[in-house]
């Protein structure tokens, strides 16, 4: 049985914020989300989506990465103005940079049903579901986590949940640069193939269509009923996570 209380909570949820930062680095992003776990903590009716593209790059570990997930150099990393951090979401390196799609929900799991499980596969549906309305027939694998066109993964995901509160989130490689990957173990699995929109299309995307696009697909596979757009209110950069 559904209480007044919860009835309000799934009310007010189908309202859902968006902030896109555009270029950011990645310090100033968490501290945003950082700061948005805080309000939906403070009222659980919230919930948001902030979109970035990172710049400079960056390659994050997750829970599970560590060192031996980075192939390159840290002179060739420093040399190709490439960050590492350490990062509190699951799963292990990554890559973040100019081109790629990143997205961090935010917002209080379903009660009654809380699954960080459930969660991951509505991010990846809205990735296939923003994938197939520019044409590329793409899908998730039952022996990894992500989206993918044949055997190249399209796009990483990787959340984190405090209190209940979901964040860190997807990244779709639109057009990013792709030998960036060659510097890590993608998600610990060595020698992935890695893929991108403009690779598959044949030609460079509009970001803010890509975008646009992507709000809209996760707002109805999570159940939203309004997206609508605001501004990040001068964000401040946190101290990050820890640096590697």
């Amino acid at each position: 049985m559904v209480g007044p209380a919860d009835s309000h909570l799934e009310i007010a949820m189908r309202r859902l914020q968006h902030i896109h930062l555009g270029l950011a680095d990645y310090a100033t992003a968490l501290g945003l989300q950082q700061r948005l776990v805080d309000d939906v903590l403070q009222d659980r009716s919230r919930a948001h989506l902030v979109t970035v593209e990172h710049c400079p790059p960056v390659i994050t570990l997750g829970r599970r990465g560590n060192a031996t997930d980075i192939l390159a150099s840290p002179q060739q990393l420093a040399g190709a103005g490439i960050e590492v951090h350490k990062c509190s979401r699951g799963g292990q390196a990554t890559y973040h940079g100019p081109g790629q799609l990143v997205a961090y929900p935010i917002w209080q799991l379903a009660r009654g049903g809380r699954s960080v499980h459930g969660h991951v596969r509505l991010l990846e549906r809205a990735v296939i579901r923003l994938l197939g309305g520019f044409g590329i027939a793409a899908g998730r694998r039952a022996d990894a986590v992500g989206v993918y066109v044949g055997r190249a993964k399209i796009a990483a995901i990787g959340v984190a949940v405090r209190r209940w509160v979901c964040y860190h989130g997807l990244a779709v490689n639109v057009q990013p640069e792709l030998s960036h990957f060659d510097l890590i173990v993608p998600c610990g699995r060595p020698g992935a193939a890695v893929t991108s929109m403009a690779r598959l299309l044949g030609g460079e995307l509009n970001m803010i269509d890509v975008v646009e696009q992507l709000v809209a697909c996760a707002g109805e596979v999570c159940g939203f009923d309004e997206c609508f757009a605001a501004e990040a209110d001068a964000p401040v950069a946190a101290p990050v996570e820890s640096n590697v």
